[in-house]
């Protein structure tokens, strides 16, 4: 066992108990996937991130959800650059992160923490009474085909009507093993669709936006930075979204309001980026004495 340290950080948020919380813990990328698991588990987070050094960037960062270890999560950057920062562990506004998606690059605009996910790939679509299906309810709820869309992790963006809509979708899993396997996932990979309106939360807001999750993460995401990449691609693409740059909100209905300003590189026909912006509130950091080898 090693004492290892961690902060805890609230996402996409500028105050303690909003947007989404991750735990970082620091010079622990080494460890097993196990113990990172059950690290997760045991805080009963969405994800947590462990950070290490790198030889192709500024550091290397893992990430890792309850049931598996996965390539880039949204949330979880801006967390582990926030976490960073607030101990002193880099200089300067700008970072490289190595993730299992590649190269990450970060920048920093005072509070603002700013992320460029890599160019959008549009993978399956996924027929609309199936997504239906998944999230209890009826296909005329769905304004828009359903589709995997990834800019570093893979999700089934899928566009409803209105708030109302929103508000009373259900996961259902039976259904939604059906989606994860059009989009060629298996075993404990999962392919719950990504939910957005063309309504803010706020006045302030362009988007709104719910992911819920199957069991053994928690029900729901309170935000989801790597889904809002995904999200605000497909609607460029299939010109749902007329802004350059926009306001996404999501976390709203959980009491945890989370927001990010999402940015376009390049033009709609042949995007080569998607910066996601956030901030990061540290709430809490301490030490975690953490097994080596399990």
């Amino acid at each position: 066992m090693s004492w290892f340290d961690f902060d805890w950080v609230d996402a996409f948020t500028d105050r303690a108990f909003g947007g989404n919380g991750c735990a970082v813990v620091h010079n622990a990328a080494h460890l097993s996937d196990a113990t990172c698991m059950a690290y997760v588990q045991e805080t009963s987070l969405v994800e947590c991130t462990f950070t290490g050094p790198s030889d192709v960037a500024d550091i290397r960062v893992r990430y890792f959800l309850a049931s598996r270890e996965i390539p880039f999560a949204g949330h979880p950057t801006i967390a582990t650059v926030a976490a960073m920062r607030s101990r002193g562990l880099f200089q300067g506004d700008a970072l490289t992160l190595e993730t299992g998606a590649g190269i990450v690059d970060i920048r920093l605009n005072g509070d603002e923490i700013e992320m460029t996910q890599i160019a959008p790939q549009l993978g399956a679509q996924v027929p609309v009474e199936l997504v239906a299906e998944t999230i209890g309810l009826p296909t005329d709820a769905i304004i828009s085909p359903p589709q995997f869309v990834s800019t570093g992790l893979p999700f089934c963006i899928t566009v409803l009507r209105d708030h109302a809509a929103l508000r009373a979708a259900k996961l259902v899993e039976g259904p939604l093993r059906e989606v994860a396997a059009k989009a060629g996932f298996s075993g404990s990979d999962m392919a719950e669709p990504f939910l957005v309106t063309l309504q803010g939360a706020t006045g302030a807001g362009d988007t709104f936006s719910r992911l819920l999750l199957a069991p053994p993460s928690p029900p729901e995401d309170p935000f989801t930075g790597s889904a809002t990449g995904a999200m605000a691609a497909y609607l460029w693409k299939y010109q749902l979204m007329d802004k350059d740059s926009f306001i996404a909100e999501q976390g709203h209905y959980m009491g945890r309001p989370g927001q990010a300003t999402v940015t376009r590189v390049g033009p709609p026909e042949a995007m080569t980026g998607i910066k996601v912006a956030g901030r990061g509130h540290v709430l809490m950091r301490g030490q975690v004495d953490l097994p080596e080898g399990v």
